[in-house]
């Protein structure tokens, strides 16, 4: 796959997922193969166990395989950002790299882009059937439903990984920890309309999660008030005549 000047950059913030790396990046590779011209970002969050090592070895095999390491872990956002700043392509996919979101799933995200451009601005994927503890899925559904009724941002699922945008548009976002979890409203406040597609959610194949629900609720509360006095506080561009 020629990655001179990519269409497309598939982004991956990791931390300890060593296990997951070799699978996802095939499945990524097969779903994008002979589609678009593309290049794949693996953002290393300051792993302990053998991320580094795996993710080195597999850039010997494949050239539009890159990787980007904190040095220390910085959390999920920054991870995200890192890798979408380092992108050489005009759309952005990102993706959890534990292996539950699918990557089958990508083309579907990257057409909906397409052609909803230039008024759709990202195109979020939403779960379905998905593979968590009863208990953790009715914290997301709490999350959400407090989130839509704060925001009214129109997004069912803002916690799945899966997601396709412009990166002009996502560079241009207020920066801050606890971003990748709400894109949806940021781009919205931006003028931008928000495409949805239903994607199958997988079960962990190895390793455990990194990311907690009760360390970072304070903080996503936080967030949440942070978010809607940006979208309260946004001025409305004139629109300007010439006499």
């Amino acid at each position: 796959m020629n990655t001179i000047d990519p269409a497309v950059s598939i982004v991956v913030p990791v931390r300890n997922e060593a296990g997951n790396i070799a699978p996802l990046v095939a499945e990524i590779a097969k779903a994008l193969a002979e589609q678009w011209r593309f290049e794949v970002v693996y953002v290393d969050d300051g792993s302990s166990d053998g991320t580094d090592a795996e993710l080195k070895r597999l850039m010997t095999q494949h050239a539009w395989l890159r990787g980007i390491r904190h040095k220390q872990s910085c959390g999920q956002s920054a991870a995200v950002r890192t890798g979408v700043a380092a992108a050489r392509a005009p759309i952005v996919v990102t993706l959890d790299g534990d292996g539950q979101n699918d990557p089958a799933f990508i083309p579907a995200l990257i057409r909906a882009l397409e052609a909803g451009k230039p008024r759709i601005g990202l195109v979020a994927g939403q779960r379905v059937g998905r593979k968590a503890s009863g208990f953790k899925k009715l914290q997301s559904r709490i999350a959400n439903v407090v989130r839509g009724a704060v925001l009214r941002d129109g997004t069912r699922d803002t916690g799945c990984g899966l997601k396709a945008f412009r990166r002009d548009v996502f560079l241009n976002l207020p920066y801050f920890d606890g971003l990748h979890r709400f894109l949806p409203a940021l781009v919205r406040r931006d003028g931008y309309a928000i495409g949805y597609v239903d994607v199958i959610d997988r079960p962990r194949a190895h390793g455990v999660s990194n990311y907690g629900m009760w360390d970072r609720l304070w903080i996503g509360i936080l967030d949440l008030a942070g978010v809607w006095w940006l979208i309260r506080r946004k001025k409305r561009i004139p629109e300007i005549s010439e006499e």
